[in-house]
């Protein structure tokens, strides 16, 4: 058969390469391939993928009709679909949505099969290889070429060894699914208190999690968990993360011999290991990866934004006080001006809860957060007051949520929670 010819192929599959459908370059895309196959044709596919699925899809092949009806239903097949769900799109569900192709040109909807199953693995950061195979009339037939995803081209006068070390930040950031950076613009609000309850409560909630401490000079996080003499283990895929119950944490409180030892450390040292602790950590899968940043706009939380791809956002603390809340405005432009989402504001010690009656006692100024977050334009989610049982298990090294779950206390922060997984389901 004549590969320009459209006389014995069924309707569907002649309409698809007389009109392809998704056909051209993706102007925004994470995921890529190209492959020739032994006939001579290459197939290019582009994916944009979001929240685990093919949001968009499109081709291009300098092949026959049969390949152009090829690619396109391949496209139409894998348009909304899970990315685990249009990997499994094979040669045969291609052949049968066309009504069929002639014996000579079943290769067709092989090479947009493979084709497709290779961008998928190019997002998902799997290295190319092991893809069916192309059947051949003759020997030599070219190996599946995919490209390394935008962004993760290597710049110019970059090193490789710089350029390795990206890509493999990139895998590592990819098994995880929403990253959250904890932040407040002034220390002492109870910033490390929200992290910790946040990432226990999601764990209690059967989440995958993983909680990072990325404050080098004042690390807090093992004390309030009751890790001080954890020892962290190398595993074959990195450095093993402390587990507490079924979550992951890392801190440099690990590294150090002793408590009362200092980090003294400038900017550029501290970017590097907070670089090793996202991609030299074995986290694994997580559905959450809820990140403890040191109060203000610094290095950290610098670092962080800058090196993780597409943090969700940002859940920022404050305290009733106006110098609090004035600090706190600084750590919202800060997240706008990195195009970070700020999810909401917490205001912390508001009030103070009677350990006997539970009434809650204004003690501070009240009422900062709630407008500070009215006059900045971001959500409020929730006030927490001043609760003798947070700072004793902080102390004792017990997640307070988990510890005094049925308090009134532990119940507005799983409300806080809630307001938190709301705003990644939107």
């Amino acid at each position: 058969m004549d590969c320009n010819e459209l006389d014995n192929i069924s309707l569907v599959a002649k309409d698809h390469a007389e009109n392809p459908r998704n056909f051209g370059m993706l102007s925004v895309f994470n995921g890529h391939a190209r492959i020739t196959g032994p006939c001579g044709d290459t197939m290019e596919f582009w994916l944009a993928i979001r929240n685990a699925r093919v949001e968009q899809v499109s081709f291009v092949t300098d092949g026959c009709a049969p390949s152009l009806a090829a690619g396109s239903m391949a496209t139409s097949l894998a348009q909304g679909k899970p990315i685990a769900e249009a990997m499994k799109i094979g040669q045969q569900d291609i052949l049968n949505a066309l009504g069929g192709l002639p014996t000579e040109s079943e290769h067709c909807p092989l090479l947009a099969s493979n084709t497709l199953k290779a961008a998928c693995k190019n997002y998902l950061g799997i290295k190319p290889g092991g893809e069916e195979q192309l059947p051949s009339p003759t020997s030599g037939a070219k190996k599946p070429e995919t490209s390394p995803k935008p962004g993760l081209n290597r710049k110019p006068q970059e090193s490789q060894e710089h350029f390795e070390e990206r890509l493999k930040l990139q895998d590592r950031m990819s098994s995880i699914r929403h990253k959250i950076v904890v932040m407040s613009g002034k220390g002492g609000v109870g910033k490390s208190t929200v992290a910790v309850n946040l990432a226990t409560s999601l764990a209690m909630a059967g989440k995958k999690v993983g909680l990072l401490d990325v404050d080098i000079h004042g690390p807090s996080i093992p004390t309030m968990l009751g890790l001080e003499k954890s020892l962290l283990e190398e595993g074959e895929d990195g450095l093993l993360p402390v587990l507490q119950g079924n979550m992951k944490v890392m801190s440099i409180g690990f590294l150090l011999a002793s408590q009362d030892d200092a980090v003294i450390w400038r900017g550029p040292r501290k970017m590097k290991v907070i670089q090793q602790f996202l991609s030299d950590v074995a986290w694994g899968e997580l559905d959450y990866l809820i990140i403890d940043s040191p109060p203000g706009t610094g290095d950290e939380p610098l670092s962080v934004c800058q090196l993780i791809e597409n943090p969700d956002g940002a859940v920022i603390v404050t305290t009733p006080q106006k110098v609090a809340a004035v600090d706190v405005r600084k750590s919202v432009t800060f997240c706008r001006q990195l195009n970070l989402p700020v999810i909401g504001l917490v205001e912390n010690m508001a009030g103070f809860a009677c350990p006997k009656c539970g009434e809650v006692t204004p003690i501070l100024s009240s009422g900062a957060g709630r407008r500070l977050a009215a006059d900045m334009d971001v959500k409020f989610l929730g006030a927490i007051p001043i609760d003798p049982a947070i700072a004793s298990a902080g102390d004792n090294g017990e997640p307070f949520v988990d510890y005094f779950k049925t308090s009134p206390t532990a119940k507005i922060i799983k409300e806080i929670i809630q307001e938190v997984l709301d705003f990644n389901k939107s």
